[in-house]
Order: C-alpha cells, then structure tokens, then sequence
C-alpha cells in the first residue's frame, strides 16, 4: 500500500498548539567553528605611542575623577564645618566692635556722630523696596540666581584686571553680595583686643586679599547660602555694611543723612546709599554731596537698565537728586566734638562699648557765626597761599562754650585743635591779670605809674631792659592807660611791685594751667597757653572775680535711657578777687576797645571789653574780649611759630573777633557791661618830684604806686 493511505492521527487542538519538544542539541564538528573575526591591530611605533597616550589619558582621568571625588567631601567638610560654627542671623546683625556717640546741642538736635552708629536691625523685607533693588543692582545683579560665588563675575573681575595692568587677582574682586556679607563678618573671626593692637589691624586683616583668603572666603559664602536664605544674607549685609559718616547699616545711615527711617528711602536717597558701598569715605554726602549725588545717578541708571525702575523714573530722581536732612546740612563743629570726646570717660566716649548720647553747651547758631568769621576774614584779608591758621573760642561767663573752630578748615574733625592743644605766647593778652592783682590789692584804675626807659638786673641772666611796642614812652601814665595802650614798662613795674608771685596765683587760679614764667618777663606774656585757657579765665573776669572750668558735655546717658550716667563738671568755681576789682577791671578793659589798642573790635550800640596781645617777634597775635553775654578769644599765628607779618593783636584777630560777634550779637538787645568807674581822686596839692619834670601825686589820693615804684626802681629822691 501508498503511504498515503496509512492511517494518520488524528489532530486536536492541545496538540496542535502545544510546544514542540525541543530538539536534542547536536555536537558541531571541529571544522565547522568559526573564529570572530581579530580587530586590526597597529604595528611599530606609532601603535606603542598610541598605547602610551591612551594609558596615560585614562590614568588622568582617573586621577581627576578620583580628585573631584576627594576636593567634593574635603569642600563638604569645610562648608559643614563653617555652617556649624556659624551663629544664628539675629547675632550677626550688629557686629560692631565698638559703640556709638551722638552729640546734642543745647536746642537737643544731633550735630555729631562719633563711634561706629547703629540705627537697629532692618531686613531685606523692612527696609524700602527701592534701596533692596538698589543695592543688587549695584553690587550683584545675579544675587538671587548664584550659589554664593559667581564664575561669570570672576571671570569678568579677571579680565578687567588683566587689561588693566594687574594681577588676575588684584583690583575687581568679582565679589557676590555673599562674599562681600562673608567679609564683612570676618569669615567668623571676632574682634579680640588680645589677638590684634587695634580695631584698624583687625580690619586690615579681615579684607587680606591672598589667594588662601579668598579661597577661604568662597568656603564661607557657599556654607552661608547654606546655612541662610537669600533674604536673610542680603538682610545681614544691609546691617553690617559701612556707609560713611560713622554709619553701619542702613538704618543709621539713613537716619544720619536724610533724617528718616530705612523705610521711607526714595528712590534718589537709595541711590546715594547704595552708591556709598564702593568708597564710603569718599562718596558720603557729608563729605561731598555733589560728588555723592554723582555716584547716585549711575545707580539710578542701572537701575533703569535692570528694570527696576522707568525711564521717566529714572530721569526725574536724576534730576532731583536726594539733599541732606536739616541736621545733617548743618555745621558739624568737628574741632568742639573731639574736645567733648575728651570730658567724659574713655570707656563712655573713645573707647565706648555703648550707644551713649552726650548733650553738650553748643550753640548752632554761635557756631555758625564763629566759622563765618574765620571764613570771611581769611577770604578777603589774608594773602592767597598763606599757612597762617586761626583759632575762635565763644563761651558764656561760667564757662558753658558755646563755639570752637581750631583752624581755618572751619569744618575739619579729627585733626590738631588749636583752640585746646597749642600752647602759644599770649603776649600782652596776659597783662589783665596783672591789672587784676593790683586791683585786689586795693590800687585803682587811676594810680599812675612811670613809663620811661628802665632795666633790671637778673640774677644769672644780666640787665634786661624791656622796651614798648613803639618804642616810645608817654612818662607818667594811669594804670587805666597802661593797659589801654598796652605799655610793657609799666606792665612790668606794676608786676614787680604787687609780687610777681601773686600775679602767678591769681593767673593760675582764674584757669590759667599751663606753667608760667618765673620772671618779670612773666607780665609781658612771654609764658605760654591754651586760647581756651585764657578764653575761661576772662569769663573770670565778666562773672565778678570768679574762676571757670570751661565746659562742653552737660550730660552723657545711655542711649534710650532718660536718666543720665553722668553730668558735666565745668561751670563757676572759687572767687580768685573781689567783685570790685573785677568790676574796675572790666571798665579798664572797656577803654581798650574805646580809645586804645583795641578799637577795630568795636560794635555800635555795645559796650564790649577786651585786650590785645602780640608775642615776641610777633609770632602770636591775640584778642580776647567779651560783653554783659559772651566771652570770645581769638588766635592767629603759624603752626611753625614764622612770624606774622603786619598783624598785631589789634589787627586782624580784632576783625575776626568784630566779625564774629557782629553775627552773634544780631537781633539781640544790648545790655551793659557789669563795670564800675573808680572814684576820682581827692584834689590835693601836687608837688614837683626833683629830677623827673613829672608831678607825682601825694599819698593821700589813694594809691601813691609811682612813689611805691620808685623805692623799687628808683628814678627820684
């Protein structure tokens, strides 16, 4: 039979869609393998150099992704380890190292800042919106995008500084606001007193710009964007930044400049506080404003640029830029805030750890009239190119001072003070107290004295014969007219006949402290002080004879306290002679300015006393005077003691002090000197001494000194 007809099985559908079983693996014959095919390979030396480079470009690789490994956990270490150690925002906000002092005047206005000023904490969300944008717009526009540092600023900052003849690493630093924040907080590092001699050697050594302090400073801004929020950072920054004028932060910057809180800045004022970070000193608009409303602008115009503010904007706030506060316009009277610095403790004023507020005796407006004075007199009556300086002293008659100017810079602060540190000649200026001894004595203003040539022999010096200014002599004269005339031989006769020892005490004791001269020189002034010395001790003489302890701080508290810590120890003090002899005196003194050496300082409608004085060679030229209201002393001369050339003590010093007191003096009601004119003498009958041709008067009129000199120096029978 066909196979086609044998029976076949029968399907279903199990089977039909069951798995085949799977076929027994059969071995392959030898022959039948075939080999892959070898990858071409490179013979000679270009294949061994190519081995070489591809084993060393895989072991650097390997060395780098190693080394990123390694720096990734080393820079992790470190930003943990800064992120640990740093404190929380609220203690990193006020990070002075010292306090602050702001100065009163009488009225209660701030006129003076010293220390290190800190208005309070502001955020980046209290202060105005405009002074935020601002300052990103100015120091770091990429603020809220970067990690901390920004490769693109550093870049840039590299580049500059290369095209400009640096170091890649010196000038632009390409700082964030993190880093400058960073810097600001001394990467950490606290002020310690033990560690750096001073507070600037502490700075200096926080802005190091070595490449292993800028490395660490990226450390501690990255552990910062870490540790704190953009806003937070940014808030630190606007507290701890200085901006000028003894200002850290932006409260106190703003407050000290515009009068207003942080807040309420306009766009201009944020523009002019944004634009202090890059040179605070210089860009303050104390220190000048035109140059600060400069700076102001470009910020006004980044601003623009970055789309924080409008073109129409823009151009108004550039157009009116933003001006000091009432305050802040006014004098500053430097040379009287550093003097007051002096009168309260070193731990409450220089040195302070504290916000103190010291309500001082000065007057603005007497101030004002003081720096004018000097300004007015300077501009139009000395040489252009001249060093010679001046001095102004204005202060009541217990020694409240009420105005100081230590040189013709009238605004200067921080620099010598010739009102309170020279020490100069006073010149015939001294010779009241001469006057002052006699007068206590019981000699009157019309005793005479002989002027006529004269020496005295000194014992280790020889024979000194003092001469008068003009080198002439008026014979026998009142003691009224010797002073009037400023006579020297008279000075001295008068001088040697009350006790050169008791012209001493009564010089020392109405506040003369620096040491006078042993020798009948002593009268003519040869001995040396401070303008503020002889200014309180002629305020001596307006208050009837009593000493004064001239006086700046009235009291100091602390900052927010109503009571005070401590009140000022100036003012009137022990009685140095009678009333009566002052009162003589201070009609003595009122002919100076009348009829003698003095009348350049005449004011119409006041009676004003005074005294000229001019030191040897004419090195020192004075005028002190006062009326029934103020003291007011005047200095001019070189710091190097050059003689002065035409200016006498009646000159330009009177004009200064004419000036002065011209602009004080205004809208006030003139009252009278508190003077008393002598008794005139008794007539009696004169007598001829033999040998002078010059009467001398008898005994019984009173004073007879001429006769009393006379057994002294000699000069008739």
């Amino acid at each position: 039979m066909s196979e086609s007809k044998r029976p076949g099985r029968r399907l279903v559908a199990d089977r039909r869609y069951g798995k085949a079983p799977a076929p027994k693996p059969q071995p392959r014959a030898k022959s039948a393998r075939r080999k892959a095919p070898a990858r071409a390979r490179r013979g000679g030396l270009a294949g061994l150099v190519g081995a070489v480079l591809g084993w060393f470009w895989r072991l650097i690789l390997s060395i780098i992704w190693r080394a990123t490994v390694i720096g990734a956990l080393v820079l992790a270490v470190a930003v943990g380890y800064f992120y640990v150690q740093m404190p929380d925002m609220a203690a990193l906000s006020d990070g002075r190292a010292r306090g602050s002092v702001t100065m009163l005047d009488r009225d209660g206005a701030a006129f003076a800042w010293r220390g290190d000023q800190f208005g309070g904490v502001v955020t980046a969300d209290t202060v105005s919106p405009h002074l935020k944008n601002a300052v990103i717009a100015t120091e770091d526009k990429r603020f809220y995008q970067h990690f901390g540092l920004s490769p693109r600023g550093i870049a840039s900052a590299m580049r500059i500084n290369l095209s400009e003849g640096r170091s890649p690493l010196s000038g632009h630093g390409g700082s964030t606001i993190t880093q400058q924040t960073a810097k600001l907080l001394c990467l950490g590092v606290e002020f310690d007193p033990a560690a750096w001699k001073s507070e600037q050697d502490y700075v200096a050594d926080c802005r190091r710009g070595s490449v292993g302090r800028k490395l660490k400073e990226a450390i501690y801004a990255m552990a910062m964007e870490v540790k704190f929020s953009k806003d937070e950072i940014l808030s630190i920054y606007l507290n701890r930044a200085y901006m000028g004028g003894g200002s850290y932060g932006a409260e106190a910057a703003s407050q000290r400049y515009f009068g207003k809180h942080a807040a309420e800045l306009n766009p201009a004022e944020a523009a002019t506080l944004a634009g202090l970070l890059t040179a605070p000193t210089r860009l303050a608009p104390t220190t000048n404003l035109a140059r600060s409303q400069a700076r102001a602008a470009t910020v006004l115009r980044l601003m623009r640029e970055q789309g924080y503010l409008t073109a129409e904007e823009e151009q108004f706030y550039q157009a009116n830029p933003a001006t000091l506060s009432k305050e802040a316009a006014t004098t500053r009277a430097g040379y009287f805030a550093d003097w007051v610095m002096t009168q309260g403790p070193e731990f409450f004023t220089r040195n302070t750890t504290e916000d103190v507020t010291i309500e001082t005796t000065l007057d603005p407006r007497i101030q004002a009239a003081a720096e004018a004075a000097i300004t007015e007199i300077f501009s139009d009556k000395v040489k252009e190119g001249s060093e010679a300086q001046a001095a102004i002293v204005v202060m009541s008659a217990d020694g409240a001072v009420r105005a100081m100017v230590g040189g013709r810079e009238v605004d200067a602060s921080g620099v010598f003070n010739r009102a309170t540190q020279a020490k100069r000649q006073t010149g015939s200026s001294f010779k009241p107290f001469v006057y002052a001894t006699a007068l206590e004595l019981g000699f009157s203003p019309l005793d005479t004295v002989e002027d006529a040539p004269f020496c005295m022999n000194i014992p280790g010096s020889g024979e000194w014969c003092p001469k008068n200014y003009t080198n002439e002599f008026k014979g026998t004269v009142t003691l009224t007219d010797a002073l009037k005339w400023s006579l020297n031989i008279p000075a001295v006769k008068v001088s040697e006949r009350v006790g050169r020892s008791l012209v001493h005490n009564v010089a020392y004791d109405f506040g003369i402290v620096s040491e006078l001269a042993d020798s009948p020189a002593l009268a003519l002034g040869s001995s040396e002080a401070s303008l503020l010395e002889m200014t309180g001790a002629y305020a001596g003489i307006l208050n009837g004879g009593s000493s004064v302890t001239p006086y700046g701080l009235v009291s100091l508290r602390m900052k927010g306290d109503t009571e005070p810590v401590m009140d000022g120890s100036g003012g009137i003090g022990e009685r140095v002679i009678n009333e009566k002899a002052a009162r003589l005196l201070t009609w003595m003194m009122e002919k100076v300015v009348t009829e003698g050496s003095g009348q350049r300082a005449r004011i119409d409608g006041w009676q004003i006393a005074g005294k000229t004085g001019t030191s040897t060679e004419a090195r020192d030229a004075w005028f002190i005077g006062f009326t029934a209201d103020y003291v007011t002393g005047v200095w001019m001369g070189y710091d190097d003691n050059t003689p002065l050339r035409g200016v006498t003590g009646g000159g330009l010093p009177a004009e200064i002090w004419h000036s002065a007191m011209a602009r004080i003096l205004k809208d006030m009601t003139p009252r009278p000197l508190p003077m008393i004119a002598p008794e005139p003498p008794a007539p009696v009958p004169q007598f001829q001494t033999p040998g002078t041709g010059v009467q001398q008067p008898s005994q019984q009129r009173g004073g007879g000194l001429e006769q009393l000199l006379r057994d002294i120096f000699g000069g008739g029978n």
